[in-house]
C-alpha cells in the first residue's frame, strides 16, 4: 500500500515546503514530494504528523559507538547492527561506524565486519570511517599514541581493496603521515580521504587536496590553530573546496569559531557529525577506550586528564543548537542530511526525492526528535 506522510513543513534536502506531503512506495522508497499537499495517490494510508518538520533521515559520518559498545577489537556484524540501531533511534538513519586508531589486526577485523554488514543490508549501515592510525602524534587528541604510524604499502592495499566492497569508505589521515601519491591512490580506488589530527601547514593541506583529499575531519579540533602567518589546516579548510565536518555541541567549538566557519564556507561546504561514543543511546556515565576510562559529565566526554574524547550529542540536538545560534533552519537540516550523504556519494539518502530511501525524521517546531521512519515505516518508541 502507498503511504503518505504530511507535516506543516517538509524539508526535501534543499528547501522547506509548507503544508507538504511525501508519498512512499510499498518497497520503502520515496514516490514523490507533493509541495502543496495536493495530487496525492488515491487509497493511500495517510499519516499527518502535524506541526513540525518532516525531513530526510540524518546521515552521520563519524560514529565511534553507541548502545554501550565501541567500534574496536570486538566488532562484528552484530555490534555494527547494534550501533546502527541505537543511532536510528537518535535520528541518524545512516551512519559510518568509525574506528579510531588501532592495530592493523583490529583494522582488518573491522573492515571485514563492515563488508559483511553491507552484504547483510544492515539497516542504517552506510559504510565505514577509519579515523587513523595515520595521524600526527602532536595532535593525537584521545587517540592512543601507541597506535599512530605512517601509512605503509600493506595499509594502502587494504584500504583500496576495502573501498571496492563497502558502500563507502572514509579515511582520516594527517598529511604528515601519508604521501601525496598514497592519497592519489586512495582517491582513485574510491576512498574518501579526509584530513585531520594534523599539525600540517596550509601548504601541506592544499597539496593533499590537490592529490585527492576531499574532506576535513571535525574542523578546529585536533589541528593547529589559525594564526596570522600560519593558517594551517584550519585556514586551508576554510578557504579551499575541502568539505568539513564539524561538531556543534557547544563544547568542541566555540560559538565564534562556528560562526566564522558558517560565514566563510559555502552552504554545501560544512556538515554536522556527532562524534558519538559508546554511551550514545544509553544512560551510562562512563566507558573504556583502549584501556582508558572515559567519563560522561555535563554533556562532555573526557579522559580522566580532561582531554575531550568524542562528543555527547545527537544530530537532531546539533541541528537545534545551530538554529538557536541563528542559523537558517534549512541550512542546519541540510548539514545533517543531504550534505553528508553527498560527501559519501549516497544519492539515495539525505533527501526527499523520487527513488530515494524513505528514511525520514519528524522534528517538533522546536526541533526535538519525535518520530523516525525507516523504509517508510514509523518506528515505535
Amino acid at each position: 500500500m502507498i503511504r503518505v506522510f504530511k507535516a506543516s513543513q517538509v524539508f526535501d534536502g534543499w528547501s522547506l515546503h509548507k503544508s507538504a506531503s511525501v508519498s512512499v512506495t510499498e518497497d520503502g522508497r520515496i514516490a514523490a514530494l507533493h509541495p502543496d499537499g495536493t495530487d496525492l495517490p488515491s487509497a493511500a494510508e495517510v499519516t499527518d504528523f502535524g506541526e513540525g518538520f518532516l525531513a530526510p533521515g540524518f546521515v552521520d559520518l563519524q560514529v565511534n559507538g553507541g548502545d554501550g559498545v565501541m567500534v574496536g577489537p570486538e566488532t562484528d556484524t552484530g555490534q555494527i547492527a547494534r550501533i546502527c540501531a541505537a543511532h536510528i533511534r537518535l535520528g541518524a538513519t545512516a551512519i559510518l561506524p568509525t574506528l579510531i586508531s588501532d592495530t592493523p589486526e583490529t583494522t582488518l577485523q573491522v573492515v571485514k565486519a563492515g563488508i559483511a554488514a553491507a552484504r547483510q543490508n544492515t539497516p542504517g549501515f552506510a559504510g565505514l570511517h577509519l579515523e587513523g592510525p595515520h595521524l600526527d602524534s602532536r595532535r593525537k587528541g584521545a587517540h592512543d599514541p601507541e597506535f599512530l604510524r605512517p601509512m605503509t604499502e600493506s595499509d594502502l592495499d587494504l584500504l583500496c581493496g576495502a573501498a571496492r566492497d563497502l558502500p563507502a569508505l572514509l579515511v582520516t589521515v594527517a598529511p604528515e603521515a601519508v604521501t601525496p601519491e598514497q592519497i592519489t591512490a586512495l582517491d582513485r580506488a574510491g576512498v574518501i580521504v579526509s584530513l585531520g589530527h594534523s599539525d600540517c601547514s596550509a601548504e601541506q593541506a592544499r597539496a593533499a587536496h590537490d592529490a585527492g583529499a576531499r574532506c576535513v575531519t571535525h574542523l578546529y579540533n585536533a589541528m593547529g590553530a589559525l594564526a596570522n602567518r600560519a593558517p594551517g589546516l584550519v585556514g586551508a579548510a576554510l578557504t579551499s573546496p575541502l568539505v568539513a565536518g564539524i561538531i556543534a555541541d557547544g563544547v568542541h567549538v566555540a560559538p565564534e569559531c562556528l560562526q566564522v566557519a558558517l560565514a566563510i564556507k559555502p552552504v554545501d561546504g560544512l556538515f554536522l557529525v556527532s562524534d558519538a561514543m559508546a554511551v550514545a543511546g544509553s544512560d551510562a556515565d562512563q566507558f573504556t577506550l583502549n584501556g582508558r576510562r572515559i567519563l560522561r559529565r555535563d554533556n562532555r566526554l573526557t579522559l580522566e586528564n580532561g582531554t575531550l574524547a568524542g562528543a555527547d550529542i545527537s544530530l537532531p540536538q546539533s541541528v537545534r543548537h545551530l538554529v538557536e545560534m541563528g542559523v537558517d533552519t534549512a541550512r542546519a537540516l541540510a548539514m545533517a542530511s543531504r550534505i553528508p550523504a553527498d560527501v559519501i556519494g549516497a544519492q539515495d539518502r539525505g533527501r526527499i526525492s523520487s527513488g530515494a530511501r524513505a528514511d525520514l525524521v519528524f522534528l517538533s517546531t522546536d526541533l526535538l526528535l519525535q518520530k523516525t521512519c525507516v523504509s517508510g515505516r514509523v518506528l515505535e518508541e
